[in-house]
This record gives C-alpha cells, sequence and structure tokens, in this order.
C-alpha cells in the first residue's frame, strides 16, 4: 500500500510496466467531466472505473483483494476518504469465492489500520492489500485506475 501526494507520482514509476503510463493518464486528464463508469484505456491493461457514490460507515465496507490488478485510487471530489487496510495473509473471513472474472474477492475481517486520502493525493493498493475503500460521510467523485500486473 502507498499513499502519496499525486506530484510525487514519478518516484512509483518503477513499480510496474505500466505505471508510468496510468500516472501520466490521471494527470493528464480532466476526471471532473468524465462520465461515471468503465473506460479503457490500454485494452484490459489500464482502464479507469469514474465513479461517484455515497461514502459508508466502517462495518459496512468490507475488505477487498484482487489477482490481476493493482488500483491507483485517486479523490477528485470531495473532502477526504478513508480506507481500511490488512495483509492479504492475514484475512480469515471470506464472503464467498474469489470471483475471477471480476478479480475481486470480499472478506468480513476488521481491518488491521484505517487511513485518510484527500484530493491531490493517491493511494496504490496492490494485491497483497486487503483494502476497504469509501469510507467516511458524505459523497465523492474519484478514479480506480486500473494497472494489469
Amino acid at each position: 500500500m502507498i499513499l502519496d501526494s499525486l506530484k510525487n507520482s514519478a518516484l512509483y514509476y518503477g513499480v510496474s510496466p505500466r505505471m508510468k503510463q496510468a500516472f501520466e493518464l490521471i494527470a493528464s486528464t480532466d476526471w471532473t467531466t468524465m462520465e461515471p463508469g468503465i473506460h479503457e484505456l490500454d485494452c484490459k491493461d489500464i482502464y479507469v472505473n469514474v465513479m461517484e457514490r455515497e461514502l459508508k460507515q466502517k462495518p459496512d465496507a468490507k475488505l477487498e483483494i484482487h489477482n490481476e490488478y493493482i488500483d491507483i485510487q485517486v479523490l477528485i471530489r470531495g473532502e477526504e476518504e478513508s480506507f481500511g487496510w490488512s495483509e492479504r495473509r492475514e484475512l480469515k473471513k471470506p464472503l464467498g469465492e474469489f470471483s475471477v472474472e471480476n478479480d475481486i474477492q470480499l472478506f468480513d475481517d476488521v481491518p488491521q489500520t484505517y487511513y485518510t486520502m484527500r484530493p491531490g493525493q493517491f493511494t496504490v493498493l496492490f494485491p497483497e492489500d486487503g483494502h476497504a475503500p469509501m469510507v467516511g460521510e458524505g459523497t465523492v467523485r474519484k478514479i480506480i485506475v486500473k494497472v494489469r500486473r
């Protein structure tokens, strides 16, 4: 898991072969006007989910994991968004099987810790990270850039 300012995104280009392209896309797009939904950018290797949603209370936000994709999540509008986090290997309470089609599995474990992201920041979540996004109050606009490992 990484939490940092967008102005430092170049520090993370080497994390994965497609990270530079993903961060350049984040910097060069007006996310305030793009329609919510899935937008493919590099076939299925990089795509973006533009979301406008109500945030959840901690008990309602379930931890999730992915196998194929790294998430880069960016808050576009809203004061803040919190995330629950736990190491994947510590998750013990699955809520169903892993969905290969959707690259996700949910868990009912209590997160090890919480952290908060604000506009101008990003978080990177790897397959090793269990994460419970969308925690807080109010409505946010955010993007989730999905980067194939």
